[in-house]
């Protein structure tokens, strides 16, 4: 059954016949379709009648008698009444060993120019968080390279741990930073809503080439659809589980899950989610922790998924939603000073502002 177990998660998650429907109406980010019976986190694929490649979308919502599919892409060229035909019940990826040292767009498919990925099989990016009684103890320390952190707030292995900071002040490079010196097995790295400038800055200049063969980067630019960004993070997630279900100590590293809820509250809007907390719909505050409790230690394979998570501070406010909700839902956090940063003092960990809650 062990041997099975991935070929049955795909089995389970395939559509046991064909169901199709047709395009009514495009709204803004949405595609409203009628007659398709899906359920909400199915994949679908709407064939363009001028179009021989078709689009790759999910279903996010419906109304009545319609679906609204979102597009992993853009919409150009869709027409009332194509064909939307379904894919998968679940959102899937391609996910396997070799996918070290290369990177991936938030579908799995490499974009970093060196050829397909071999020996990937497709596995669910939406598994739920390890239990509360079969997750092991946070009781031993990982280190990151960055001394200020291994001794001041040190991190646990399995522990999850948020990096707050406003813009500029150097998040980016701290993560280049512990990448290269952590003592993980793996580095899962995933850049949300990052510019499309800054991927290869991260890669030559903050991660390196010694860094780069022991991790796997997913990335998801600000100019891809909100739905990109939202399965990047989730894709992350399910790379760092593969490698921690073999045993492996994961750092897991997101860049940020600011812009993760950014692309949550779009989706929420476009399905018609009433705006709460300063704009953001209640599906992101449902969302958060969901994610962020993916990480940690499993009792069972005895291996780990140690989170650092960046959260970008909107005026350097402390106490917006995302960050308010983020700090309350991880074991600690590093505040990043921009009086440190323009004093040249980097990396700008405030230590007497940053806590880790496993340190002892």
């Amino acid at each position: 059954m062990t041997v099975l177990s991935d070929h049955l998660d795909v089995a389970e998650s395939a559509l046991p016949m064909r169901l199709t429907g047709r395009v009514a109406a495009l709204r803004g980010l949405t595609v409203l379709v009628n007659e398709l019976p899906l359920a909400v986190g199915s994949t679908v694929r709407i064939t363009p009648t001028n179009r021989a490649k078709p689009i790759t979308g999910e279903v996010v919502g419906f109304t009545h008698d319609q679906a609204i599919v979102m597009l992993f892409g853009a919409a150009a060229g869709i027409r009332p009444g194509d064909r939307v035909e379904g894919a998968h019940a679940s959102p899937l990826a391609p996910i396997g060993a070799p996918m070290l040292g290369r990177v991936v767009n938030a579908l799995g498919e490499p974009i970093d120019n060196a050829g397909p990925i071999p020996d990937t099989s497709l596995r669910p990016i939406d598994t739920p968080p390890i239990g509360a009684m079969q997750r092991a103890r946070v009781a031993h320390p990982i280190q990151t390279g960055v001394r200020a952190i291994d001794l001041m707030t040190t991190l646990g292995r399995g522990q999850r741990l948020g990096i707050f900071a406003g813009p500029g002040v150097g998040k980016s490079t701290l993560l280049g930073s512990i990448a290269r010196g952590t003592s993980a097995d793996v580095n899962v790295i995933a850049l949300i809503g990052e510019r499309g400038r800054e991927v290869r800055d991260f890669l030559e200049g903050s991660l390196g080439e010694e860094g780069l063969k022991r991790s796997v980067i997913v990335v998801a630019t600000g100019d891809e659809p909100p739905l990109m960004r939202i399965r990047a993070a989730w894709l992350a997630c399910a790379v760092a589980e593969f490698f921690r279900d073999r045993g492996r100590d994961v750092m897991l590293m997101m860049d940020s899950v600011t812009r993760f809820a950014h692309a949550q509250r779009q989706v929420g809007l476009s399905v018609g989610e009433p705006p709460a907390t300063r704009g953001y719909t209640p599906s992101v505050f449902a969302q958060l922790p969901v994610l962020l409790e993916r990480a940690g230690p499993s009792e069972a394979s005895g291996g780990s998924v140690t989170g650092l998570y960046t959260v970008l501070v909107e005026g350097d406010d402390m106490t917006e939603p995302v960050a308010d909700a983020a700090r309350g839902i991880l074991d600690g956090h590093v505040i990043l000073s921009r009086k440190l940063a323009q004093r040249s003092h980097f990396p700008a960990i405030d230590v007497l502002d940053s806590v880790s809650r496993v340190a002892d």
